[in-house]
Formats: C-alpha cells, structure tokens, sequence
C-alpha cells in the first residue's frame, strides 16, 4: 500500500522538488496540495487547498512541509493533530516548539520529523563536526544560503552547533579584549564561538566548520548546488515516519 502525502509549499522551490519526487516514488502517491497563493482547483487530478483548515477530515498519511518559518510551527501543530505524521524542512523553530511538538506527537502516537536539512552529506558534516571538535575545540561555523533566505543563522547551523555544544568541552574563543569596530563583525556567538552568515544570489545551501589549533587547521563543508540533493532525505523521512511513534529532531535519527 502506498503513503500518501500531502506537500504544504508545494508552489515553493523545495516543495516542487518534492512533488516531482513523490511523483516519481511508487511506494508514495501525492494525495493533495497546499499553498495560500494557489489559483487552481487541482495539478495533474490531485486536489490543491489554499487553507489548512481545509484538509481536517483529509485522508493522507504525511504531511510533507516546505513553507515559511512564520506559519510551520502551526501548520505542524495541525498536521500531528489531525493524524499526519510531519516531514518538516522549514525552519526557524525555537527549542519549546519542538519540544511542544514531540510531546503532542508522543500523545497523539504518531511519527515525524523536523530536519534543518535533508542532505545526508550535510547530515555526516554535523557528525563529523562534532567528533573533530572534542580535539580542535578552536572552530567556526560559516553559512551560505541564497539572498531570499529569511532566518539567520541558518537551522543547519544551529543544529550543527548543537551537536558540537553536546560534545566540546566549553572555550571562550577570542581575545579576552577582543573589539568590534564594526557591530556584527565576529558573527553571532554560541556556546563560546562564532557563527556567520552570508547570503548571495546563486548560492543554495553550503557550510564550512573550519578548526584551527597550533602549527594546523581542519575545515569541513558540505556544498547542496541543487535541490534535488535534499529529496533523498525527505523519502527516507516520510517512509520512516509512519513506522514510528514520535517526533524527532534532526535526519540523523532516522539513520541507522
């Protein structure tokens, strides 16, 4: 029997990705469509709403979301009470939120995920970050994203921070008399070093962890050119979701 999959922002770049990857999956069938902005009723026979409301007594089995950090926690919310296991690619979600969020999917019995990033080789950096930083706790976070961006950091590199803060044993980087001349020239701070963002047109989704130490240096970066190169990790996450019994935060829960 095929998953059936509601895609929220499927008008976006990421949800069109997905649509045409669900499409081309025959474990999957694209059941409906949700964007504000959609004019038509239906795309190739498959139902579009313009309000999530709309899609209460809808029957699907995931809800696959790439819309916009204002409206994903809500829409998530929805999703996990009205019996659809969330794949979530949006970010922008504060620490209670998905902590709400995981406890409501644990109540309701349902499976999902929130993922900063759906590229498995984006998902072995964090790894890879983590362990390099018990050894060169010296490091900085750089990313780059496109110019229509909206949060910053990026939730990729939150995550990544995360995972560095859990195994590095805390420093506070920098001159003890370190000044800015310019407001925002280190970047912003987390657990004792630095993250930075850089947004530019023609960029999709990279990151660099670069470690320094005395007489070396370690840098680490994951590059996404495309954005199919998220869609393996979003069909691996809406076919482990409906295995499972509660949320989880991060693609590499689901890896084994």
């Amino acid at each position: 029997m095929s998953i059936k999959v509601i895609i929220a922002g499927f008008k976006g770049k990421m949800g069109s990705t997905a649509v045409d990857m669900v499409k081309n999956d025959s474990q999957l069938e694209l059941a409906g469509l949700l964007d504000p902005f959609a004019t038509e009723k239906e795309v190739d026979g498959v139902p579009v709403f313009t309000a999530k409301e709309e899609l209460a007594d809808f029957e699907a089995d995931v809800w696959v979301d790439f819309t916009l950090p204002k409206v994903a926690y809500e829409n998530t919310r929805f999703a996990l009470e009205n019996g659809f296991a969330p794949v979530v690619g949006t970010t922008g979600f504060t620490t209670e939120q998905i902590a709400e969020l995981t406890d409501l999917s644990a109540q309701q019995g349902l499976g999902g995920l929130i993922a900063p990033n759906f590229a498995i080789g984006a998902i072995l950096l964090m790894e890879f970050a983590a362990k390099a930083s018990k050894y060169f706790p010296d490091l900085e976070i750089i990313e780059l994203h496109h110019d229509k961006k909206k949060d910053a950091p990026s939730g990729t590199a939150i995550k990544t921070a995360e995972l560095i803060r859990e195994a590095r044993t805390y420093k506070k980087q920098g001159a003890a008399d370190e000044e800015e001349l310019i407001e925002g020239a280190r970047g912003a701070e987390f657990d004792g070093f630095r993250i930075h963002s850089v947004r530019l047109p023609g960029l999709v989704a990279h990151q660099e962890v670069i470690f320094g130490a005395q007489g070396e240096g370690l840098t680490l970066r994951h590059d996404s050119y495309d954005r199919s190169s998220f869609m393996s990790g979003v069909n691996l996450g809406i076919k482990e979701v409906v295995k499972r019994d509660r949320l989880v935060y991060g693609l590499e829960n689901l890896l084994s």
